[in-house]
């Protein structure tokens, strides 16, 4: 029973719920606002995102044995803010619906698996560390307003890998946890514990909204989440099947959508932590990590009226600090395998710096982006390699035609 509560199974878990509200809940309120959503309403889209990513979290991490983390969609919230505005909450509901029945044929036919077998594990790595750079550098960004609580965390960290290297990052939050409280910066007296109630709202099928709205969710969430949620899978060494993993967060769609839970997606930046070295050194163990989110998950869900007050009761420098010192191993890890081979270098470092620039084109988000451009440079310095002729010296040496490395 030991190995079901391992406590960097449950801090890793806590970190990546904590992380994924944190940064992006404020967001899903506003696309609540769009529709139009009453309280109530806007209490059960928070239940139903809630036990939607809990329940597959959970299901999904033990059927393979591996550290499945989904989420919500976060550029899709964004979309809704804007694309809802003069819809009604029934209209929004039949896009929902209808975008994760794009999602769910996409899984079961097998488009997504085939399309990611062609993904170079290079890029898919290159894609990861541009996706979580900004986290790292928001590690020392949040020292500008709060140096004492932010530095007193990243000693604490340091000092861990020392002594305590499993513990670095429960030990850096208990520290800064500890530290707000002294310096008064955690504003507990705002919790409710009042458990939703979920509300079920019947979906009216309009072609505007499912063309104006159910389309672009679809291509968003398909390709700013699920790409690279797939790509930390296969960045962390994991083969676990693509198109059963996509196939349930569109049946989880389906079934939640009518309660407010717009889009369910592999989530990668969140999974990230769930996958690295702090979560478990056995890689094989650290699908626990993702169980244990899912349960915070739950947790979250049916107590959904209180996810406001809880994330606003910690300070924005204490979510950004153990964020960044929980991803630090990973995006070290990511920029090593992107660069390893000195042959894709190009390719992979193009898909960095396109990921990190944040750059977004008809509305579709640089992580796509990045694995766009990085896979035409694939494509190009490979064919050149081949075509070129040889130099003198390989020419001797090999007595064939040999790949130039790229300058």
């Amino acid at each position: 029973m030991s190995g079901y509560f391992k406590i960097s199974h449950i801090s890793a878990g806590f970190i990546a719920v904590l992380v994924g509200y944190s940064s992006s809940v404020a967001i899903i309120f506003q696309a609540a606002n769009a529709a139009g959503a009453t309280p109530a309403e806007l209490v059960s889209w928070m239940w139903a995102l809630g036990i939607g990513m809990g329940a597959s979290c959970i299901g999904l991490s033990l059927r393979y044995r591996t550290p499945v983390l989904t989420a919500w969609s976060t550029p899709g919230a964004a979309l809704l803010v804007t694309a809802l505005s003069g819809l009604s909450m029934n209209q929004s509901i039949g896009a929902f619906l209808f975008a994760s029945l794009l999602i769910t044929i996409c899984g079961v036919t097998g488009w997504f698996q085939k399309i990611m077998q062609y993904i170079p594990r290079p890029i898919a790595a290159a894609m990861l560390a541009g996706i979580l750079i900004r986290f790292g550098m928001d590690l020392f960004t949040a020292m500008q307003s709060q140096w004492l609580l932010v530095g007193l965390m990243f000693g604490t960290f340091l000092l861990a890998r020392l002594w305590l290297p499993r513990y670095t990052v429960p030990l850096a939050l208990g520290v800064g946890v500890i530290c707000a409280g002294i310096l008064g910066l955690l504003h507990l007296e705002v919790l409710d514990w009042t458990p939703a109630t979920p509300v079920l709202m019947t979906p009216e099928f309009s072609i505007s909204a499912l063309l104006g709205v159910g389309i672009p969710l679809f291509i968003v969430t398909m390709t700013s989440q699920n790409v690279p949620g797939l790509a930390v899978l296969r960045a962390n060494g994991y083969d676990t099947p693509a198109s059963p993993l996509i196939s349930w967060t569109g049946i989880t769609g389906l079934l939640l959508g009518p309660f407010g839970g717009y889009s369910f997606n592999l989530a990668a930046i969140t999974a990230a932590i769930c996958m690295s070295k702090d979560a478990d050194p056995d890689p094989t163990k650290r699908y626990m990590a993702s169980v244990w989110a899912g349960i915070f998950y739950l947790i979250t869900g049916v107590f959904g009226a209180t996810v406001v007050g809880l994330f606003t009761a910690f300070p924005l420098e204490l979510v950004a600090a153990i964020a960044g010192l929980a991803l630090l191993g990973t995006i070290g890890n990511s920029l090593a395998g992107a660069l390893a081979n000195e042959t894709g270098r190009e390719a992979a470092l193009v898909t960095f710096i396109c990921t990190a620039s944040g750059v977004s084109f008809l509305g579709i988000g640089s992580a796509f982006w990045g694995l766009v451009f990085g896979i035409t440079v694939h494509i190009l310095t490979t064919k050149r390699s081949i075509t070129l002729p040889p130099t003198p010296d390989t020419a001797m040496t090999k007595g064939t035609i040999a790949e130039t490395p790229n300058p």
